[in-house]
């Protein structure tokens, strides 16, 4: 297989803003969980920003790395997951509350940079410190990334951040029945939606909020 330069530098990209994204969705598990109580993040060094401490060398790097130059191979990445202890937290909420906030600080996070990336950089255009292909390049590779990357883990299926959700939103007699098939077998659920359409429809309102995010931002750039 032939891999030219542009290959190259595109899928460094990609490995880089996965990165940066995963390191701020994890972070946000690990601080929410830490003001919850919880003490564990804390200790295990999760409370932090350092992508060092939120990568899994395999899901981060080397797996994505492979994706990008395999043709017909979805992007496929993940980080360290953030433990966490249910029993050291807060009593002032019910557990699954505590687990939702703590899931949802994760996506939340993704949303947050895809709008913190989006105000700096429409100011550095603003002012004349970014080129219109530059800030072309930082939209797909950091405002796309984080939008699908906060859609893809609300999907309501374990171990997914959505998982949590779905099981605040069940009353408790589904949530004992539905919720146990689908942590042992979520993971082959995830395979088999993401190599097949299905996967690609369900993404699909990502897939809209991210292009249209994109092109408003990108008019105010060329603005």
């Amino acid at each position: 297989m032939d891999v030219s330069n542009e290959q190259v530098r595109q899928a460094l990209l990609s490995v880089a803003a996965f990165v940066l994204s995963v390191s701020f969705h994890e972070f946000g598990h690990a601080f929410v969980a830490d003001k919850l109580g919880d003490g564990l993040p804390r200790a295990q060094g999760r409370v932090t920003l350092s992508p060092l401490r939120h990568i899994d060398p395999l899901g981060t790097i080397v797996v994505p790395l492979l994706a990008t130059f395999a043709s017909g191979v979805p992007f496929i990445a993940w980080g360290k997951p953030v433990q966490t202890n249910p029993d050291a937290m807060t009593r002032r909420f019910p557990r699954v509350v505590n687990n939702l906030m703590v899931s949802l600080a994760g996506p939340l996070m993704n949303l947050l940079l895809a709008v913190l990336i989006s105000v700096a950089l429409l100011g550095l255009a603003k002012t004349g410190h970014v080129s219109r292909d530059l800030a072309a390049q930082i939209v797909k590779f950091m405002v796309v990334l984080n939008i699908s990357l906060m859609f893809f883990n609300l999907l309501p299926i374990p171990p997914l951040d959505g998982g949590a959700l779905l099981a605040a939103v069940l009353p408790p007699r589904l949530r004992h029945v539905l919720l146990p098939p689908l942590q042992r077998y979520g993971m082959l659920i995830l395979i088999i939606l993401f190599v097949t359409p299905l996967g690609a429809m369900l993404m699909r309102p990502a897939a809209r909020l991210a292009a249209g995010w994109s092109a408003f931002l990108m008019q105010l750039v060329a603005g």
